[in-house]
């Protein structure tokens, strides 16, 4: 036999360099590659010694240079070295497979891959069985994230008969196999985002592995270390599959298995119920905390592979087996969740004394981490590492299920969620019962930080998105009936969730946990029902978290603003919280809280003169608005704009000497509760403008763009108040708003501010669209107080920034440019009107979606300014706008209509705006003749198309406004057939009653009998409202029959309008119908005679004396018709409405007289 050729040996006596990062490992490779496969005993044992020094090489981190390239090629060539009947060779370059690619983290690339899965897979075929649990280890670290690229291999892996599946049965012999086997499946099923995965048959057998091994208790020979560490495994595999979107849990018998084993496996089953005692009184206490974590200080010094399997933090314990006879969680036909709890164990032996029963009842119902004490135990320091040892591992197990559990919940839909609601969620326990366990058991009860944390995890992600399924819940009143209501049910769930998180936030000791407590608190107050709730919960939560505010770890203090934001923000206003925020400071909260106003400079708005008449003058009318001063607004005004007390606290690692204000985050959390303070209880701040705009300019003065932005969306927030206060349908007094002298006072300051060098900051888009919007939100009356160089630098900065090439920024300036065209100080200006015009065509052809939008709005805004100048300045305004102009917005308008639905429902308002301005002058211009042409039949494409019924509400109303044209030649043009037609189609058979109304609506607008052309024609607009009026309950969506009543109204309002108009020669189809369904006619009328309609604007009458002179008007013109010689219509028609005048007067007195 041929002896092994080694090339490149030293020289003696030379001076070697200082080896450099990887030099080992590229020595090394150099020496095998340099090898040739040979069987001699001294050939092994070369290969052997260099396989033992690789695997004990000190690998630098990051791999010292070394490449993945290069490992593969290693891997590789030791393989070629080692056949398969030298079995220790074998042995040991599986151990190399293992060690390499999990110290330097290398992920094989697919060529390589191919030849050492082959040499691996045929090595587990025909080696002897002491050598699987290596190669295992190694086609594990082979296939990690490589899961899609092993097709190939998958039928030996993952077929009925593959290595894997048959390794992984519980019946498998040889534990420790067992676990290896599903350790490796596990990492098959790791994804990278965006790569192709596994294909559906191997995901079903991968996940039927896992649930099969999760399902099942631990079998006789493996002890409960490897046992924990074969649920992990399952575990990680069931998340990985879970996490890479492709597994669909669409059975129910599936998931409810899924759910019910990882309810075990999170150990519910062991833990106790929820007493009334503080949790930290009993497992919490601080001689339990300290040796915690000094063990886990001391752990976290160890280095960790991203494949290893062992763990490191010693936390609590799993309860006995896994899933021993399981019994599935199911959903049932007329229950939200078919689930039965296993019983836990108590009582004693009978004859047995109180006393031992108590113990033994106490002993049974206690996990066994509880069931140990110092003094009491008789297990050995060795036995005590053990144990200390296998509570990491449990803990380890209800991590990685609760993490599992999150994963389940991004999968599936929250409806098929929440049937599964009880079974995890706390509920109000009867009088005599225990507490049922629930995820809020583990946030409560576990001894390990991180489980608990994990616990918060999850249920916050039941409560995120939750709103709608809790909106259900009633607890307004008592209810005392032989069951309890499903809203009652809830609303107890949601006031048990109160009283737990509380409990737990009082309890809790981990700044980590505290976070998420909160954050689920944040969740739970977001998604509840608090209107419909009994009053006094969101008082205990806003109580409990104020001495968060002062926390030492930044998060629980951004986590504690974020929970006093979604309380401002829940259903606001709400009378309990406004009550909340006129309390005085609490202690604690005063000392920083009342230096707030000493950050503010002389400003120019303090200085000037006329602020203190201002001031003085609005006094009287903000002083019963405000009330008590508000704490939250000083505490937040502080937080942002004061040096901290503590510049330098132990939590903040990133504190520098110059950096004296709270951290970032905080700062930006205490300006989303601003903001949404000011949007949700402006009354309440108002009392604050002045200084709150200073905040805003200090914000927007600073360098962090974060700070900033929100800095202007404060600003933005501001305005909108302002505005709401304004608007026609506000329910603030006169007397209470905010005075228009100080809100010019006000933008004042924000444009002599940094609010203009924030527009033009073309550095940072975002600000500049932020700032947009704050600039659209300056109070009409407001503007035209403004100086007129202000006025001018707020039009120019806007037309300016709609050239923008930025399409967030132009979005915004042409959004701005859209409410700017409203304002009754610049609408009557034609100029602006002009530029602003061509602005926004400008933005209406841009290539971004989001633009055009933007845009198409504006052009709504725009023509309504049109029309309103029309009716207000008559034609002198028409005259002056140029008619070039307006060709050019029909047809931008009508290119528009074709464009995207939330494009075309703002265009096609802006069309039938356009066409309705029209003058005869306009019409008969040839130019425009095809323009109208098009824009009609791109309205009735729209109205008759299957688009969204926004857009095609707006197309009837677009109609509608057409039909009020005198100037066009609707009655004559061939466009008036089609035009009718899509109304009277949408009015008989639109699924939404909305849109119908709206068509009902248009069809009743003209008001001049040749308007509606021929008598075919008018026959075919009465009858198609005479069926819509017969079909004015077929609706199969339960939402639409509350607009049956004004969808009737409006039908009977159109025909009698038609009464009114109708000819001779229409006599005789209103006969037909009188004659056909003159009953179903007559009891509608007498409805709409009767009652008003409230809710849509149908444009009908509201007072029964106008709908009566209607019909009496309508009476009157049918008895003046001329009808053709020897026709009795005119005769059938008068004496049917004569007898619905009667009956309508008849039951008119009646009612009367009974009063």
């Amino acid at each position: 036999m041929a002896a092994l050729q080694v090339a490149g040996g030293p020289v003696c006596g030379a001076r070697e360099p200082p080896p450099g990062p990887g030099s080992g490992f590229r020595r090394l490779s150099a020496r095998l590659a340099s090898l040739r496969p040979a069987d001699s005993s001294s050939a092994r044992t070369e290969i052997h010694l260099l396989f033992d020094q690789l695997i004990s090489e000190n690998y630098s981190e990051g791999g010292g240079g070394v490449t993945a390239e290069d490992v593969s090629a290693l891997l590789v060539q030791a393989c070629r070295l080692v056949h398969l009947n030298q079995e220790h060779l074998v042995s040991k370059v599986s151990q190399l497979i293992h060690h390499l690619l999990n110290r330097l983290q290398v992920i094989v690339d697919e060529q390589n891959l191919d030849f050492l899965l082959a040499y691996t897979i045929s090595a587990f075929q025909q080696c002897s069985s002491w050598t699987h649990m290596e190669i295992l280890q190694a086609l594990s670290a082979l296939v990690y994230y490589n899961g899609p690229k092993c097709q190939k291999y998958l039928p030996d892996l993952l077929g009925e008969t593959g290595i894997l599946v048959k390794l992984s049965d519980p019946s498998q012999s040889d534990p420790d196999l067992s676990r290896a086997a599903v350790h490796c499946m596990a990492n098959i099923c790791l994804s990278v985002p965006g790569q192709p995965y596994l294909d559906e048959p191997y995901r079903n057998v991968c996940f039927q592995t896992f649930l099969t091994i999760l399902e099942s208790s631990k079998v006789s020979g493996m002890d409960d270390i490897t046992f924990c560490m074969l649920l992990q495994n399952a575990l990680k595999g069931l998340q990985s599959l879970l996490n890479g979107g492709k597994m669909k849990l669409t059975q129910t018998e599936q998931l409810g298995s899924l759910l019910a084993v990882l309810k075990v496996s999170v150990g519910l089953k062991s833990l106790l119920p929820i007493d009334n005692q503080p949790p930290h009184t009993e497992q919490r206490t601080h001689k339990a905390e300290g040796p915690r974590s000094k063990r886990k200080k001391a752990k976290s010094k160890q280095k960790k592979g991203h494949r290893e399997e062992e763990l490191k933090e010693p936390n609590g314990e799993l309860g006995a087996g896994a899933a021993s006879a399981l019994g599935k969680l199911t959903l049932h036909e007329g229950s939200a969740l078919g689930c039965a709890y296993l019983s836990t164990l108590s009582g004693a032996p009978e004859g047995s004394s109180p006393a031992a029963r108590d113990r033994a009842s106490s002993y049974l119902s206690s996990p066994p981490w509880k069931r140990i004490s110092s003094s009491e135990s008789d297990y050995s320091d060795a036995e005590g590492g053990l144990q200390n040892k296998m509570r990491s591992y449990q803990a380890k197990v209800r991590q990685g299920a609760l993490a599992c559990f999150l994963s389940t919940i991004k999968s599936i839909e929250k409806k098929v969620l929440y049937g599964y609601w009880s079974a995890f969620v706390p509920d109000t326990p009867g009088i005599g019962s225990p507490q049922s366990v629930s995820l809020m058991t583990i946030s409560l009860k576990d001894p390990s930080p991180k489980t608990r944390a994990c616990a918060l995890q999850v249920l916050s992600a039941i409560l995120d998105g939750s709103k709608q399924f809790l909106s259900v819940a009633e607890d307004t009143s008592d209810h005392r009936r032989a069951f309890t209501p499903f809203s009652v049910a809830i609303a107890s769930s949601v006031c048990e969730l109160h009283r737990c998180l509380l409990l737990a936030l009082v309890a809790e000791s981990s700044s980590q946990t505290l976070t998420q407590i909160i954050k689920c608190l944040a969740n739970l107050v977001s998604n509840a029902p608090y209107n419909r709730l009994k009053p006094n919960l969101l008082t205990k939560v806003w109580n409990q978290i104020k001495p968060y505010i002062r926390h030492k770890d930044v998060n629980v203090r951004v986590s504690s603003l974020t929970l006093l934001g979604a309380i401002v923000s829940a259903q606001a206003p709400l009378p309990e919280v406004q009550l909340l925020l006129q309390q005085p400071c609490s202690s604690g909260l005063s000392s920083s809280s009342g230096s707030t106003m000493l950050w503010l400079s002389p400003s120019d708005w303090r200085r000037d003169a006329s602020y203190a008449e201002t001031l003085e003058e609005s006094t009287d009318s903000l002083a019963g608005s405000s009330g008590e001063p508000c704490w939250l607004i000083r505490l937040c005004i502080s937080t942002v704009v004061l040096p901290r007390e503590d510049p330098c606290s132990d939590s903040d690692t990133s504190c520098t000497i110059g950096n004296i204000y709270e951290p970032s985050p905080v700062r930006l959390e205490a300006l989303q509760v601003l903001a949404l303070l000011v949007k949700g209880y402006f009354v309440m701040a108002q009392g604050y403008l002045m200084e709150l705009g200073e905040v805003a300019c200090r914000c927007m003065e600073e360098t962090d763009p974060s700070i900033q932005l929100h800095g202007a969306k404060l600003l933005e927030e501001l305005g909108t108040g302002l505005i709401q206060q304004y608007k026609a349908d506000s329910t603030v007094a006169p007397n209470q708003r905010v005075p228009v002298s100080l809100v010019v006072m006000f933008w004042a300051m924000m444009l002599n501010g940094p609010l203009p060098r924030a527009l033009q900051n073309s550095q940072h888009p975002t600000l500049q669209a932020s700032s947009c919007d704050a600039l659209s939100s300056i109070l009409p009356e407001a503007f035209s107080s403004l100086p007129n160089d202000r006025q001018i630098l707020c039009i120019t900065l806007l037309l300016g920034l709609n050239h923008s090439k930025n399409p967030l920024v132009k979005a915004a300036a042409v959004r701005a440019l859209g409410v700017y065209v409203l304002f009754s100080c610049l609408r009557q200006d034609v100029m602006f009107v002009a530029d602003t015009a061509n602005a926004i065509l400008m933005s209406l052809h841009d290539k971004s979606p989001n633009v055009r939008a933007k845009a198409a709005w504006s052009l709504g805004n725009l023509t309504d300014t049109l029309i309103v100048n029309m009716e207000m300045l008559g034609q002198s305004f028409q005259e002056e706008f140029s008619s070039l102009l307006l060709l050019k917005m029909l047809r931008s308008a009508t290119e528009a209509s074709k464009d995207k639905d939330k494009v075309k429902s703002n265009a096609v308002r802006a069309l039938g705006n356009l066409l309705h301005f029209l003058q005869p002058y306009h019409v008969i211009k040839p130019r425009f003749t095809e323009t109208i042409e098009e824009s009609i039949q791109a309205l009735i494409s729209t109205v008759l198309s299957e688009a969204t019924m926004k857009v095609r509400w707006n197309a009837c109303y677009a109609l509608g406004n057409v039909f009020k044209n005198s100037a066009l030649p609707l009655g004559t043009a061939p466009w008036t057939a089609q035009a009718y037609g899509a109304l009277t189609s949408v009015v008989k058979f639109c699924k939404n009653f909305k849109v119908r109304i709206k068509s009902a609506t248009a069809l009743s607008i003209p008001d001049k009998r040749e308007q509606y052309g021929s008598v075919e024609q008018y026959a075919q607009i009465w009858n198609a409202l005479v069926t819509a009026l017969q079909k004015s309950e077929d609706t199969t969506d339960f939402l639409e029959f509350k607009y049956c009543a004004s969808l009737r109204a409006q039908i009977c309002q159109a025909l009698i309008h038609l009464l009114n108009l109708a000819s001779g020669s229409d006599l005789r189809c209103i006969q037909e119908t009188v004659e056909q369904s003159g009953d179903m006619v007559r009891l509608y009328i007498l409805q709409y005679l009767k009652s008003g309609v409230e809710g849509d604007d149908t444009g009908s009458p509201q007072s029964p004396q106008e709908r009566d002179k209607m019909l009496s008007e309508a009476l009157g013109h049918i008895k003046g018709v001329q009808e053709p010689s020897g026709d009795t219509a005119k005769k059938v028609i008068v004496a049917y409405l004569e007898g619905i005048l009667t009956m309508y007067t008849s039951e008119t007195e009646s009612c009367v007289s009974l009063l």
